[in-house]
């Protein structure tokens, strides 16, 4: 009987053991969730990929392969491999619409993730989107608690946060397969905000059931997704106004309202409204290529200055009533209807510079106010019918030589009367000032100078004045 008795009482204590030992496992487990209103799921979608070794540019020494790649993308998550279709033929990939998603253990902080870009060819060729010399492809640790990543891509590097860069190894003017390739990684959440439940329940102390993206619950202008992705705290006031921590002239607040058009508050932006002249009566036309768009974009970027563009995509680009020339009185008319739209304090005037494109001048370009230039397509049309230019060039080279005046270049070695032409010695003696402001460079090449030449030469690159174009506000 006492023998019964004890073993009754050690199975009830057994029983009891477990049942508390599984409820500290799952306890446990519910500690360890770092989602549990949702099964986490992460998502690396490819935005946009760029060739930056083009040959059109002519910068030396000249890139080798393909000029117009067969582009695929790799995506290894947590060791799986994905695999994009193939973009045949094209330096530019501008709307993918391919994305690599993998469900992912709830209770295991960190995602590994590693992207390759590739051409495919009779011998597939792997084309640079790292800063590391020794390697072409990038990796990555995506954090499901926090919802950022790090690694070879991180906030408040020199390519920006998720946009990858093959010039970073310092590969700008060498032979080399370097590429711009823009991306984002994104996790299951349950309302919505794309701030993870973790970041929300433990460091925001926001609600992760309510989709609170758009609000501004300390009321600096900014929204809570906006702060919380670029590291800034949605409840502590910030102002945002007066910083600028990137420096191109560009505060947060501004940074906030492109953001919808890839700008980064931690990498320097370039913003420009092309506006262009309509048809005329007699069938006149105004022109400016496609390719010359995206080489001027190209020559910016692979220095890790983004130039965006707008023809039609952020909010301006306007297509202006013909007239067969243009006065300078005109040119402000135009600029206070087209581009400040009648608003003196339109807040684009403090973001984007304003690039004409008119039909005809007397003058092929030039600055008529800090932020404002135009260029003259008739002319630029009879100019690239010279020997050994090339149309594409004779647009894109032009139309950033006059950007350069409103980024406040001086001196420009070659920029006058005296070197405008082979036959007279100032050509001769500037030519070592590699860059599309002089005279003897424009309409050959679409870069700036870097400076690495024989005096005159100068850095361009280096002494771009951000705030240049902000003067003489109007």
């Amino acid at each position: 009987m006492n023998k019964l008795y004890c073993i009754s009482i050690i199975g009830i204590l057994l029983v009891s053991l477990n049942t508390i030992g599984a409820s500290s496992r799952f306890s446990m487990r519910t500690l360890e969730d770092f989602d549990p209103l949702v099964d986490v799921s992460v998502t690396v979608e490819i935005k946009t990929i760029r060739l930056l070794a083009i040959n059109e540019l002519r910068t030396l020494p000249l890139n080798k392969g393909n000029d117009s790649p067969n582009f695929y993308v790799k995506i290894l998550l947590n060791e799986v491999e994905f695999t994009s279709d193939v973009w045949t033929n094209t330096k530019y990939v501008t709307d993918p619409q391919w994305n690599a998603t993998l469900d992912v253990p709830d209770d295991e902080e960190f995602v590994t993730i590693t992207l390759q870009l590739w051409s495919d060819e009779t011998e597939d060729i792997p084309y640079d989107v790292s800063g590391d010399l020794e390697h072409d492809e990038v990796t990555l640790r995506y954090s499901i608690k926090t919802g950022h990543w790090t690694g070879d891509d991180t906030i408040g590097d020199a390519s920006g946060y998720g946009r990858l860069c093959g010039c970073d190894d310092g590969t700008i003017y060498k032979n080399d397969h370097d590429c711009e390739l823009w991306f984002d990684i994104t996790q299951t959440d349950y309302d919505g905000d794309s701030i993870p439940y973790w970041c929300e329940v433990n460091t925001l102390g926001t609600d992760p059931t309510i989709n609170d993206s758009l609000l501004d619950p300390d009321n600096d202008t900014i929204t809570t997704y906006w702060e919380y992705k670029w590291g800034y705290q949605p409840l502590t006031w910030d102002d945002h106004e007066h910083l600028d921590p990137d420096n191109d002239s560009i505060n947060n607040i501004e940074e906030f309202l492109t953001s919808a058009w890839f700008s980064d508050p931690f990498r320097k932006d370039v913003f420009i409204e092309m506006d262009i002249m309509g048809d005329g009566p007699n069938g006149e036309k105004t022109y400016f290529p496609k390719n010359s768009e995206e080489m001027a974009k190209t020559a910016v970027d692979k220095q890790n200055i983004v130039l965006h563009l707008d023809t039609g995509t952020m909010g301006g680009h306007d297509i202006l009533p013909f007239y067969d020339d243009v006065t300078r009185q005109l040119l402000q008319d135009i600029y206070q209807n087209y581009f400040l739209h009648g608003d003196p304090d339109n807040w684009r005037r403090g973001v984007f510079h304003y690039g004409l494109v008119l039909y005809y001048e007397d003058i092929v370009g030039y600055t008529f106010q800090p932020n404002a230039f135009q260029v003259a397509s008739s002319k630029l049309e009879t100019i690239e019918k010279k020997p050994f230019l090339n149309r594409d060039i004779v647009y894109a080279s032009c139309y950033i030589h006059e950007l350069g005046h409103t980024f406040g270049f001086w001196p420009i070695p070659g920029h006058n009367q005296f070197c405008a032409h082979p036959w007279q010695l100032g050509w001769w003696l500037t030519k070592s000032y590699r860059s599309c402001m002089s005279y003897g460079w424009v309409y050959l090449i679409v870069d700036y100078s870097d400076g690495s030449r024989r005096s005159p030469d100068l850095n361009d690159w280096n002494r771009i004045d951000y705030s240049y174009f902000e003067n003489g506000w109007g």
